[in-house]
């Protein structure tokens, strides 16, 4: 840690000031955590807390490889794909229970040539509404076979499918195009003043519904493959439609939901995921990094998971990866998935099952590869060898496709948002476990540190004598907190400064994709954030000038709920005093618009507890809150 004396002090006080200009705060786990620590030193503490998460994320992703290489035969891949699914179920809160009826209703067809398009709402959940466009060949003898299509991130959503849907449709394919949630027709936050979203586009509206869905021990993406699962249940409620040949496909974050739907609903035939199979090493050393809420599921890496997981958990059903040369899904990611999944498949006998399409471009230009695409599945649901008929068109507008009279099925149908949904969940209680669900593993008096941000300040008065400890987890002492003979250290938590990355929205501040790269490991950054409180205490605590038994300890706002958690696990903090700090997880869920919930969110943490029951372990210690005009004890009655 670098201590330096504070600027803009007067000389009188500097007098009465010693300062420790050179501390050595933390050991080294080992010999080559120090290493890496000197190797790190220019570099800023955000770039040293991605590396630490990146050679956390490849140490899991090693010993993956270990078990990967362990199989050899046919029925170890498929006790290793039983494995996974019920893993990944479990790791995304389950799917629903029971099918509600779709009440599925026609808005419309629209006749083109070589096809007609069918304008559908259906409910996924009860009045959770599902915008879809129906593409179905103009001629031929049904019951045909269709893809579900499910869009990439885009305002436009199911519009943006049009020129692939109706050369499948021409093809002799039905498709089914639908706006996912918080795209197209279906945004979750509408602000009907400005006819927008209130929180950005399509990935900030994910991730804001992520946070609140976190909490409750489920993933967003739940959601988002009900949607897609209850598509192929209105297709199968269609004379005009074969439910035993049945494809999936999806770009960029609808490859995503491609991929989950494909490797948990076996009734998808054939899948086709484009832009966005990689390998998370790949991903994470990229300058893009992770990407988004449903594309990152909490303890995935730490489960042992990589990408190439989904592609194995549709083996032998025909899967195409789709891949572009400069797409932000690194390339070369997807080369390393496609060899690996490729000898998974010839286990099954399968090799040839398993294609790779690349083009030239960037993220989600496909345009140069849709006849192979379409010749992809004309051979998986048609047994068909012949060359596609691919004809470039003109798209109908994004209006004339629109289902709903108003163009949002909020406006037009009133019915749930996904934050109504999620405000509804109570989730069933687990034990209480306050290390857990965070992932906190430093304990007092144990545990050395991993790579910390080495900056702070400690200023000790030159009194003699032990004397009371101050740890202020900012820069600088706030004026309401008393600090008058006590040795103060100020110690910014990690990371700092926030880091320049774009965020999704600006609800959501600028920790939001580095939280998301720490839940991948099995971390939390409030829990790391709590590791490194603790270590600090130890440092106050073992100092011989500090009374270990009169420790304060102050938090503003997620550093505040930091600190409530490491003061209810180590009684060594006598007085905690926070500041404009959330007083409840649960107000996440009740309040769908909140500020910068990615710095406190824990995954599952509502099955084990809230705010109100740190404060409670911490009694009989005292907790105070600064915003009171005048500062005085938290009871635990009081968080709400």
């Amino acid at each position: 840690m670098r201590c330096a004396e504070a600027t803009g002090r007067s000389s009188a006080t500097r007098a009465m000031m010693r300062i420790d200009m050179a501390i050595s705060l933390w050991r080294r786990a080992t010999t080559l955590l120090a290493l890496a620590t000197l190797a790190l030193a220019a570099a800023d503490a955000r770039q040293q807390l991605i590396l630490r998460l990146n050679a956390i994320a490849d140490s899991h992703l090693e010993e993956r490889a270990r078990a990967i290489g362990r199989i050899q035969t046919r029925a170890d891949a498929a006790l290793r794909q039983q494995q996974v699914r019920t893993k990944i179920r479990r790791m995304i809160g389950g799917l629903p229970n029971t099918r509600a009826p779709l009440n599925a209703k026609s808005a419309g067809t629209l006749e083109r040539d070589g096809f007609r398009i069918e304008k559908i709402i259906f409910e996924s959940l009860p009045a959770f509404y599902v915008t879809a466009n129906v593409y179905i060949p103009a001629t031929g003898a049904g019951p045909f076979p269709a893809v579900v299509m499910t869009p990439g991130h885009s305002p436009t959503g199911k519009a943006g499918e049009y020129q692939l849907a109706a050369n499948f449709a021409r093809n002799g394919i039905a498709a089914l195009a639908y706006d996912p949630m918080s795209e197209g027709e279906r945004l979750q936050y509408f602000d009907a003043a400005t006819g927008k979203s209130a929180v950005g586009g399509p990935t900030g509206e994910h991730s804001q519904a992520a946070l609140a869905a976190d909490l409750t021990g489920e993933h967003i993406s739940r959601y988002f493959v009900w949607d897609a699962m209850r598509a192929i249940d209105y297709l199968n409620t269609r004379k005009d439609i074969d439910a035993g040949r049945i494809g999936a496909f999806g770009c960029s974050g609808g490859g995503t939901v491609t991929a989950y739907l494909t490797a948990l609903d076996p009734r998808v035939k054939a899948a086709g995921t484009a832009c966005y199979i990689t390998a998370f090493h790949e991903l994470l050393t990229a300058p893009t990094g992770v990407q988004e809420a449903e594309q990152t599921i909490p303890g995935f890496l730490a489960a042992g998971f990589d990408f190439a997981d989904w592609v194995e958990l549709a083996a032998p059903r025909p899967y195409a990866i789709v891949s572009t040369t400069n797409d932000m899904f690194p390339f070369e990611g997807a080369r390393k998935s496609y060899e690996e999944a490729k000898r998974i498949y010839g286990l099954y006998g399968a090799a040839d099952k398993l294609q790779w399409i690349t083009g030239p471009g960037g993220h989600g230009a496909l345009t140069p590869v849709h006849p192979e695409i379409l010749a992809f599945f004309l051979r998986a649901l048609k047994n068909s060898e012949a060359p596609p008929n691919y004809t470039p068109l003109t798209a109908d507008k994004p209006a004339d496709l629109n289902c709903a009279p108003t163009g949002q099925v909020s406006t037009s149908l009133h019915g749930e948002t996904i934050a109504s949904i999620l405000a509804k969940v109570r989730p069933a209680k687990a034990p209480m476990d306050f290390r857990g669900p965070a992932g906190i593993t430093v304990r007092p008096n144990e545990a050395p540190p991993d790579l910390t941000p080495d900056a702070g300040r400690l200023t000790v008065p030159l009194t003699a004598g032990r004397k009371p400890a101050v740890l202020v987890l900012a820069s600088e002492v706030p004026a309401g907190l008393r600090t008058e003979g006590s040795i103060v250290l100020t110690l910014p938590l990690l990371p700092f400064p926030p880091g320049a990355e774009a965020a999704k929205s600006p609800l959501q501040g600028a920790f939001y994709l580095l939280s998301l790269r720490a839940e991948l490991v099995g971390k939390t950054l409030l829990g790391m954030r709590v590791d490194e409180i603790i270590r600090a205490i130890d440092y106050l605590a073992a100092r011989p000038d500090v009374d270990a038994s009169a420790i304060t300890a102050y938090g503003k706002a997620g550093a505040g709920v930091a600190l409530l958690h490491a003061a209810a696990l180590d009684r060594r903090i006598a007085r905690v005093v926070v500041e404009d700090t959330p007083t409840s997880f649960r107000a996440v869920l009740d309040t769908p618009l909140h500020h910068d919930a990615p710095e406190i969110v824990i995954p599952g943490v509502l099955t084990h507890y809230d705010i109100a029951d740190l404060v409670k372990a911490i009694a009989p210690r005292k907790v105070t809150d600064l915003n009171s005009p005048h500062p005085q004890p938290v009871r635990p009655h009081l968080i709400k």
